[in-house]
């Protein structure tokens, strides 16, 4: 991917989102906290608490502000949705978007590579509504027909899989759904709307963790879930019944982030491939978990349905022991350690797969890397003096 010029997606973070029009007006909309929104009529009250779960309509606080509708503006037109809700994390938007799909009696089919705090969910709160939870093979594809019942709702998946990241057949899965009438809900947070569009894809809810990517700086949590026309209703009553919210600052962080996701995206595109097939020569490497190459799984869909590749991926180290594989951690002085990635800083953390329905085949220790923005030849030269130690 060259690094000259930019997506058409780059004029829309740039221009969507912000007041138009009149001489002095500020370029960010600036953050606004607020509960009580007064009105000068009872018919004018009325008339906003009938229009409540509309984006731009201003009624209380925990129904959205001014910034908060510009920050959902922007992640619809950026994904091409009907409408879109922002919440208070990603794993907000995962449940919430579960919650406002699903109905006890309903089964779910969920992608054995999930993101764990998607499991954890499913196993210890869904499955409590009466909503019975079934982990499916995500490489199944179109045959993941042979898996619907009767009462099946939603199909709940990501591209790629967290830690592992196998990319699935979107279309395949999304078309074979839709034609039985069950909802796909798909994870898209480590592509963001830079390299995957899932609506135009058939899929019917995408959900983001915008403390990754789209707000790009390690700072704030929020997360979103862009809808199309059938479920984006149902889903927002559901997070305005919950009552949930992000904070004033979490959005005006993500209204500033978003703005450079273009450029950034761009960038650990390009870094990430650089990184990762050098990382490919090394004689302690077994196997680098990265879109570009043949051998990880779903590459074909990857070139299929992405425009290009996050930072993030995972590296399968030859057998060697716990050990060696901490002692190699440690040693790294440009990769810092913790949860989270899409921040502009290298994180590096070892992974361990939980697979309920596959088996994870790999023999050697998986560790995932995020690449960030320091200098590239730094990051490979840090990797090169930590690796002998495995």
């Amino acid at each position: 991917m060259s690094n000259s010029g930019n997506t058409p997606l780059g004029n829309t973070l740039v221009h969507s989102g912000r007041e138009t029009g009149g001489d002095g007006r500020l370029v960010n909309p600036p953050i606004e906290i607020g509960s009580t929104v007064l009105f000068d009529t009872l018919a004018a009250f009325e008339a906003a608490r009938d229009r409540r779960y509309e984006t731009g309509n201003l009624y209380y606080g925990r129904y959205g502000t001014r910034a908060s509708f510009h920050l959902e503006t922007i992640m619809c037109e950026l994904e091409g949705a009907f409408g879109c809700t922002i919440v208070s994390s990603g794993v907000a938007a995962i449940t919430l978007a579960l919650l406002g799909t699903t109905k006890s009696g309903d089964h779910v089919l969920v992608a054995d590579h999930v993101y764990g705090n998607t499991r954890g969910f499913c196993d210890q709160v869904l499955s409590r509504t009466g909503v019975e939870i079934e982990y499916y093979d995500p490489m199944v594809g179109e045959a993941i027909e042979e898996k619907f019942r009767d009462n099946t709702s939603v199909v709940m998946f990501e591209a790629p899989g967290s830690g592992t990241f196998e990319f699935p057949d979107i279309q395949g899965i999304a078309k074979t759904a839709t034609r039985h009438g069950v909802i796909t809900i798909l994870d898209g947070t480590w592509a963001t709307p830079i390299f995957c569009r899932p609506l135009s894809l058939g899929v019917d809810v995408v959900v983001h963790s915008g403390s990754k990517y789209l707000g790009g700086h390690s700072d704030g949590m929020i997360g979103f879930i862009a809808c199309n026309e059938t479920t984006h209703t149902p889903i927002r009553k559901t997070v305005m019944a919950v009552g949930d919210k992000p904070g004033a600052q979490e959005v005006h962080l993500a209204l500033r982030g978003l703005r450079t996701l273009d450029l950034r995206m761009r960038h650990v595109h390009d870094a990430g491939i650089e990184i990762a097939t050098w990382l490919r020569k090394q004689p302690q490497v077994a196997k680098v978990l990265h879109p570009i190459f043949d051998d990880c799984p779903g590459n074909q869909y990857w070139r299929r349905d992405f425009s290009g590749a996050a930072g993030l991926f995972g590296v399968v180290f030859k057998p060697t022991t716990e050990g060696q594989v901490r002692r190699f951690v440690d040693h790294l002085q440009m990769f810092g350690i913790g949860v989270s990635w899409g921040g502009y800083e290298s994180l590096v953390l070892p992974v361990n797969p939980a697979r309920t329905a596959t088996t994870w085949s790999e023999q050697g220790p998986l560790v995932r890397f995020n690449i960030g923005f320091e200098n590239t030849a730094s990051l490979i030269e840090d990797l090169k003096q930590a690796l002998p130690l495995l």
